[in-house]
């Protein structure tokens, strides 16, 4: 009898590749173009996971949709830029990332996928840069849903895929990843690498420190 299908899901930014620098900077540049005062670092990356209109509206509740709307076009048009500029090198794939996809890839039953509050050009443009074309069978991205923690993103996927959420796991370093796994009905596995804090991943059902440790939580999971 063949192993039921299996789905991994994976955040993208603070959990596939760190983009806080590329990040920061397209938040510096939106706000100064705007002549607004620049959110420190900890607040903007306490957005990271976010569709964009929601995170401008954490970052400037003050001000109207229209600033707001400026804002998000100028981000895109920012955080595009450097991207052109600086290729693949903008966001870097964590240690033992491209290791632990491969591996995962290549157990038969597996099927990988992203949800990600990235644009469906920014995750293409991510992809392509670093090589992963092949390896992610579902990309959902925030074009296309409500912004995370909403479950869509996951749903989504598993009806595209086929597969059940008991054999789906959602992998993420923020608190509306875990939120977003919750309200699907899907495991979720927290990673301290990325850009919330270890306490905002009470909702986890595991936590790991580094990408190595992801197949065994994984066994633990399924088993």
């Amino acid at each position: 009898m063949s192993a039921p299908l299996r789905l991994v899901l994976f955040d993208v930014d603070g959990t596939l590749v760190d983009s806080q620098g590329s990040i920061v900077s397209a938040m510096t540049a939106c706000f100064g173009a705007q002549s607004l005062p620049v959110p420190d670092r900890d607040a903007i990356l306490s957005i990271v996971g976010l569709s964009l209109p929601n995170a401008m509206a954490q970052l400037a509740p003050q001000h109207s949709d229209s600033v707001q709307h400026r804002l998000v076009e100028g981000y895109k048009e920012a955080y595009h830029a450097q991207r052109l500029a600086q290729g693949a090198a903008s966001s870097p794939l964590y240690p033992g990332a491209r290791a632990v996809i491969e591996a995962l890839q290549a157990v038969p039953e597996v099927l990988l996928g992203v949800a990600t509050g990235k644009s469906q050009r920014g995750l293409d443009a991510l992809i392509e840069a670093h090589g992963l074309e092949r390896y992610f069978v579902t990309r959902q991205v925030a074009d296309h849903h409500p912004s995370k923690p909403h479950p869509s993103m996951i749903d989504t996927a598993r009806s595209e895929t086929g597969v059940v959420a008991a054999n789906t796991v959602m992998i993420g370093d923020t608190k509306f990843d875990m939120d977003m796994a919750r309200a699907a009905g899907v495991a979720g596995i927290g990673v301290t690498w990325g850009y919330h804090d270890r306490s905002a991943l009470d909702g986890a059902t595991c936590i790991i420190e580094t990408f190595d440790q992801l197949p065994r939580a994984l066994d633990d999971i399924w088993t």
